[in-house]
């Protein structure tokens, strides 16, 4: 949970895109997934759902860690 709301974090502020939290988790793999790859792959990542629906969690969330 941690890995993806700093990757929710991260989007919203560098993109400016408030990505919902499935997607952020994806996100978040990339930190494991990229290292493991060769070569200069692309990643396509499909930006579904609202984040705008998940800011109260991870507000929520934030105040609890």
């Amino acid at each position: 949970d941690a890995e993806a709301v700093a990757a929710f974090q991260r989007m919203s502020r560098l993109e400016g895109i408030i990505p919902a939290l499935e997607t952020a988790h994806a996100f978040a793999y990339l930190e494991t997934l990229c290292p493991q790859l060769s070569g200069s792959p692309k990643i396509v990542i499909n930006c579904s759902g609202r984040g705008d629906k998940d800011v109260q969690t991870v507000a929520k969330y934030l105040e609890e860690h």
